[in-house]
């Protein structure tokens, strides 16, 4: 990429690394690091040399499970395809390797990799990488950053993905973005309905005009508004599992809770399994800045936290099925079923429920018809750039709420908080009350609900009732923040687990079939439930990934007893 393209490259908008913001291509020395030569001597012992022909690929965009190399003499081109033909994302000289963060998991790969003449290379072969990068501690130190920027470029430069296009307002357009941004897969937005921006693209695709919003990938092929878990089958987000394998654990939900779950059961040699159907950070993951998490004075961004940690569990060998949806658990025999709505089993001696929970909705006529175009139920970076100069709402009065306003007041001319309750203080932390309160962009509006919403086809005005004063008003806003109250995602368990009287999962003394001391085991032995899924958790993204650390030592215990 040349210095001129670097330089107008817009914000990552994955920040799995502190300081990604910035340009990762100016990082030489640690996105392009080389090797010292008594590196090189302890690397030599996992793997073989080759001397391959000039012009010969080691490995091709699309396929899964490749190797990692080393470039002893000569070179090795990294290649992005695309419809405009190759370009030569970088050159691996002497000392340096290749790979990216699929090199930790089974996803299927972003570029090619070419020799030219002269080349001399180092194969460790995928099964014994994870054995060499966590025994050679400094080499794999230095490994896992050049990965993370390598992937934190694509996404800064909109490089090796997939195309994108489609109204920037679509609500399906917004679906597929969150869905790609939030699993760090690089991708590049049209919007058609900026001629700037669509006529160049439908002259290269003029089929695809009738078909917006539509993804292309892997050069020309065309995918009409696809769901999410088409995506996921297209793009090879999703891991290939064998129905016939039985897992130690398996973790359902890829929230903190869950992450924390997968990293400690995986780093302790357990044989680790990660069910999501979004993608990794669940609810958490969608926070615009965390303040009170313990290590973070600055703050963290929920999609930063959940990056880190979904990295962290894949370097320990925990596998992952993304866009994966559980509809349904067989708890009458073991090791247990777990049946996903794709048709596909996963087998597991032990589980641990880490679904969470969800944003309740407003009881409005209309209201879904504007979910998606309108009415949103996250707060970042995509959802800002249709806020710019606008006067948006957020309903609300939990954390989640206080920080989407906050975000939010960034960007748009003004933001107006709705909350039932006469303050704020019960439901929300005290730095966040005194920031609204101290804001001239945002209006704290008590004793307010949304009344009605109008607009054809996509949300264009509110009208909300303040009680304190009998009166209605209606204001030109066309988002709406809705983050209110939380619902457990526990259908999929009803009839197998005791439930409380709002959907919640009983655990410990609560729950009638305990047998064991555990506070987080259910009425089924080998299945726990941590994080926002259980009845009485305290709704926390610094508990929930205490819960899901802790729980590890019971299914240990758990596992050891059956195995007796």
């Amino acid at each position: 990429m040349t210095d001129s393209a670097r330089a107008a490259a817009p914000a990552a908008t994955l920040d799995i690394e502190a300081g990604s913001a910035q340009d990762p291509y100016n990082r030489e020395h640690q996105i392009f690091p080389k090797l010292s030569d008594e590196q090189l001597e302890r690397a030599a012992g996992y793997g073989t040399e080759e001397s391959p022909e000039a012009g010969a690929y080691l490995f091709e965009r699309g396929e899964r499970g490749v190797d990692f190399f080393i470039c002893l003499e000569g070179a090795i081109e990294i290649i992005e395809t695309s419809e405009e033909g190759e370009e030569v994302v970088t050159v691996h000289g002497p000392n340096q390797f290749t790979g990216e963060l699929d090199l930790f998991n089974d996803r299927k790969i972003l570029v090619d990799g070419r020799v030219r003449e002269g080349t001399r290379i180092l194969r460790i072969k995928r099964a014994d990488f994870p054995l060499f990068s966590s025994t050679e501690t400094d080499i794999g130190e230095t490994i896992m950053r050049a990965f993370i920027l390598r992937r934190t470029a694509f996404l800064v430069h909109d490089q090796a993905g997939a195309i994108l296009a489609g109204p920037a307002n679509d609500g399906d357009t917004l679906r597929i973005t969150r869905f790609l941004r939030r699993n760090g897969y690089p991708l590049r937005v049209v919007d058609t309905d900026d001629p700037e921006q669509a006529e160049p693209f439908f002259a290269d695709h003029p089929t695809a005009r009738d078909k917006v919003p539509v993804l292309i990938h892997a050069g020309n092929d065309c995918l009409a508004n696809p769901s999410n878990h088409q995506v996921a089958n297209a793009l090879g987000l999703t891991e290939e599992l064998d129905p016939e394998h039985v897992y130690d654990v398996a973790v359902v939900g890829a929230g903190p809770a869950g992450l924390a779950s997968a990293t400690y059961a995986a780093s302790e040699g357990l044989d680790t399994v990660v069910i999501e159907q979004e993608a990794p950070g669940g609810q958490a993951g969608t926070s615009s800045k965390i303040e009170n998490y313990l290590g973070f004075p600055t703050g963290i961004s929920g999609q930063a936290l959940a990056g880190r940690a979904w990295i962290q569990a894949q370097k320990f060998g925990a596998r992952f099925a993304i866009s994966r949806a559980i509809v349904d658990l067989d708890c009458d025999e073991r090791p247990y079923k777990l049946q996903l709505e794709c048709g596909q089993r996963i087998v597991a001696r032990s589980v641990i429920i880490a679904s969470g929970a969800r944003y309740q909705q407003l009881s409005l006529d209309n209201y879904e018809r504007y979910e998606g175009q309108g009415i949103h139920y996250a707060a970042t970076a995509i959802e800002s750039r249709l806020c710019q100069g606008r006067e948006v709402i957020v309903v609300g009065g939990g954390n989640s709420a206080g920080q989407a306003a906050v975000f939010l007041s960034r960007h748009a001319s003004h933001v107006h908080v709705l909350v039932r309750s006469k303050t704020l203080a019960a439901s929300m932390s005290d730095y966040l009350v005194r920031r609204i309160d101290s804001s001239s962009r945002i209006t704290l509006h008590t004793q307010t609900e949304i009344s009605e919403l109008h607009g054809d086809p996509t949300l264009e005005q509110v009208t909300w009732h303040d009680k304190a004063i009998g009166k209605d008003e209606t204001r030109d806003i066309a988002n709406i923040f809705v983050m209110i109250g939380a619902a457990p995602n526990s259908d999929w368990l009803d009839g197998c687990l005791e439930l409380d009287e709002k959907g919640f999962v009983k655990t410990g003394e609560d729950c009638a079939g305990n047998v064991t001391s555990s506070p987080y085991a259910t009425s089924r032995p080998g299945i726990y439930a941590v994080g926002d899924v259980r009845s009485g958790s305290v709704k926390r993204v610094a508990s929930g990934v205490g819960e899901g650390s802790v729980v590890v030592q019971t299914v240990h215990g758990y596992l050891a007893g059956i195995d007796d």
